[in-house]
């Protein structure tokens, strides 16, 4: 369940309290009259089944109440209610099946900023790939993985394309246009530094350790970014998100583009390409793939959404 709480000019008022009454999928009604102080108005509150919820917000925003007054959105974790029982039994599709696309673009629009954060975590990423290179260690790679910041912008790139939210495309895709040079440029001056002082060297580079996966492209490197990007949108669109860690570190997006950096200053051209082709094919693959589960996820609540009627009567 979510807990709803709008914000309505009293002119509006009446409305929104006849859709959130009618509708199969909200319980728990309450109205404060003049309680909001800014924007002036009255509260609305009520719970509403998640998968009841993109078609409420799509009321109120045709309500008008985004622009002159507010709609939030709580997740519940405990409810216990024979009304909020019915209401999610009403409502049509299963919960966790549910996307509110709303609350999804909210997400991913934050995510796909480029700021100094983003970055940080991206330099941090690719320079964990190069100490892990240069050290043959699988475990700072996975680390390296983990780390990095990128399947946000990715994602907001699938969800933009499949919304036509071209404005989020252009956001996401400049984050992760300037994020990974400038990343990669800090690691190459990061891997000079280290090749002056005898940190790293060709014959490190070229021992034999377990990392050499991610410079060599082959079918696996479709499929592994074309899974991990299903299992990405997956897990962002539903109500079980505990997955999305394993995501991080199934993709090798930050240790291609690390291990491009190291190899370039070691003069390892042919092993840079093959990271840059990596990097390349994860990138498009991670984003094909979690559009297409997108578009899935959208048709299938939409016909989910018609084989049960949302209003009460």
């Amino acid at each position: 369940m979510l807990h709803l709480r709008t914000v309505s000019p009293p002119e509006k008022t009446e409305r929104v309290l006849e859709l959130l009454s009618e509708h199969r999928g909200a319980t728990h009604l309450v109205l404060l009259k003049g309680a909001a102080v800014q924007p002036a108005g009255d509260v609305v509150e009520a719970d509403i089944a998640r998968e009841s919820a993109d078609d409420i917000i799509d009321g109120l925003c045709e309500l008008g109440l985004d622009h002159t007054g507010g709609i939030t959105l709580e997740v519940i974790d405990t409810a216990l209610s024979d009304a909020a029982d019915q209401a999610e039994e009403d409502a049509p599709g299963e919960g966790a099946d549910a996307v509110v696309w709303q609350e999804l673009l909210g997400r991913t629009g934050e995510e796909s900023r480029l700021n100094v954060t983003f970055l940080s975590f991206l330099t941090f990423a690719c320079m964990l790939t190069a100490v892990g290179v240069v050290t043959g260690s699988s475990v700072t790679i996975v680390g390296a993985m983990v780390v990095g910041p990128e399947f946000g912008p990715l994602a907001a790139v699938a969800v933009g394309l499949v919304m036509r939210r071209w404005d989020l495309v252009r956001r996401a895709a400049a984050a992760l246009a300037v994020g990974f040079p400038v990343a990669m440029l800090i690691t190459l001056a990061f891997t000079v530094v280290g090749e002056a002082t005898g940190l790293f060297d060709r014959a490190a580079l070229l021992g034999d350790h377990d990392v050499d996966f991610i410079y060599q492209v082959g079918p696996y490197s479709l499929i592994v970014a074309l899974l991990a990007g299903a299992a990405g949108m997956l897990s962002l669109t539903s109500a079980k998100s505990a997955a999305l860690v394993g995501v991080f570190i199934s993709v090798t997006t930050v240790p291609a583009a690390g291990y491009a950096v190291v190899a370039a200053v070691l003069n390892e051209w042919g092993r840079c390409i093959g990271s840059v082709v990596q990097l390349v094919i994860n990138l498009v693959g991670v984003v094909a793939a979690a559009a297409v589960v997108l578009m899935l996820r959208r048709k299938g609540q939409r016909r989910a959404s018609t084989e049960r009627p949302l209003s009460r009567g």
